[in-house]
Formats: C-alpha cells, structure tokens, sequence
C-alpha cells in the first residue's frame, strides 16, 4: 500500500528531537528504580554496583535531555550526585511505608508480599523518587516518571505533592494526589480518593494563573475511606480524623472529626 496520501499531513520522524530519548530514559530509571533501591526483593541478581552505575548513568543522559527540552541549564553531574545521596533515605521512608500498609492489612502477610504485590507501594516508591527529582530542581522527568506509575498502577500522584512517613495506599486503583496536595505521617488512604483543587484562579487574560497552591493538606494519623474528595487549597483536614467513604469535602474539618455520609434520603 502506498502510504504517502495519508502521511502528507504528519511530520517527519526526526532522531534529533530529544522527547522520545527523553521517554525511552524515563522508562529505564522507573524500571530500575525499585531492584536499586530494594535489589533483595527486585534484583535479578545484578550486582548493586552495576544498579547504581546503570541508574547513574541513565539519570546523567535524562537530565541532560530534560535541560534541553526545558531550555535551562542545569548540571547534570550535580543532580545525580544529590540524587544518589538521598537514596539511603528514600529506602528508608519506604520501609515505614511498607510497615505502614502491613500493620493496616489483614490480608498482607509480609513486607516483602506487600513491595512485590501492592500497587499502593509501588506508586509510592516511584513518587518518592520522582519528588526527590523535583525538588532537586529536574524538569519533566519526574513528571514522565509518574505518569508510568499511574499507568502501571492506577494511582495517580503529582511528583510535586509532600508525603509524610508511613504513608499508606489501600488497593489504590483511582487515587487522585494534586500537585500542592500536603499529606502529614502515618495517613491511609483508600481506593478512589481524590485530593484536589476546588477551582483555578486566572489572570487579567484570562489564562490559568500557575504556581499557587491548590489542594488540602492532611494532618497526621488521617484516614480517607473508599471515593472521599476533598478539594481546595485551604481546606485542612484535622490530625486523627476520618474521612468515610463518597465524603465530598470542600471546607477545614478541625482534629479527632469523623465525617460519614448516609446518602440522599428519599420520601415514598
């Protein structure tokens, strides 16, 4: 078939253009992401050695595609030398997360069932990662990196949103975590919850004013039952409280609150 006809509208494919290699990076640091940080359960034997080489090496060339798509300057050899030093510490958070979801879990018989069967773990393993990225300064590769554990999990995290310690995920399929979204420590949340923004402010011209903060923040020892949303930038919801399921929240709930929402009550 001549194919010509229906290609005249589409670009040419360029090999210079960085966004592909970009993706193609992407996929290698989230692929290797979980045997660097915990080889005992994701390694295939390769030596840790050779995981933080190949890790290093394929963070140097994303960083250095993601200056040029970004159009800043950024130092690569930097970046990876401060990316390496918080792994330790990254390993460590991940740990309580897994302890977390184990003490929450009847059905979970061990931490190491949980890293290799729980798509909460997962996604919070990659955003830790990728929210180190960013804070770091990276453009566009934290962002790619979620969105791979989005698709792989469902669980939908903004590598911009602040996480605490012993962070729990249940099932997890539909989690929303806005960009400005700010969790304290030992939170569960469960399917289907939503942290979001509750409107978009705009400017003279009516284009989204950008950088502002737009999602809730979570105070500790908080859980969120199955569909909860809860929007805005100033709604806080209050240490030790419980959030039931399909709650839709747009305003502050002080500590020790229990919201339950019964359903629409009809009349015969």
């Amino acid at each position: 078939m001549n194919f010509e006809k229906y290609l005249s509208g589409l670009p040419q494919a360029d090999s210079s253009s960085p966004l592909p290699r970009l993706r193609a990076i992407s996929r290698r640091l989230f692929d290797r992401a979980g045997a660097l940080l915990f080889p005992e359960v994701f390694s295939d034997g390769t030596p840790i050695y050779t995981l933080c080489s190949d890790f290093f090496r394929d963070l140097e060339c994303g960083v250095t595609l993601a200056a040029e798509v970004s159009g800043r300057h950024i130092s690569a050899e930097k970046i990876c030398e401060s990316a390496l030093s918080e792994l330790g510490g990254i390993r460590e958070m991940l740990i309580l997360d897994a302890r977390a979801t184990l003490r929450g879990d009847p059905a979970a018989v061990s931490v190491e069932e949980i890293m290799l069967c729980y798509p909460g773990f997962f996604a919070i393993l990659i955003h830790r990662v990728a929210n180190m990225l960013l804070r770091l300064g990276l453009p566009m590769l934290p962002r790619l990196l979620g969105e791979l554990a989005h698709g792989a999990t469902g669980i939908d995290i903004h590598p911009g949103a602040t996480i605490g310690s012993s962070f729990c995920i249940d099932h997890g399929t539909g989690v929303v975590i806005g960009e400005t979204a700010r969790i304290g420590d030992r939170v569960k949340l469960y399917q289907g919850v939503t942290l979001g923004a509750r409107s978009f402010d705009t400017d003279s011209e009516g284009e989204l004013v950008r950088g502002k903060k737009r999602h809730p923040d979570i105070g500790n020892d908080v859980v969120i039952y199955a569909g909860a949303t809860i929007l805005g930038a100033d709604t806080v919801v209050g240490e030790r409280s419980v959030i039931g399921g399909n709650v839709w929240l747009t305003s502050s709930v002080p500590p020790d609150t229990v919201l339950i929402y019964c359903g629409a009550q009809r009349s015969r």
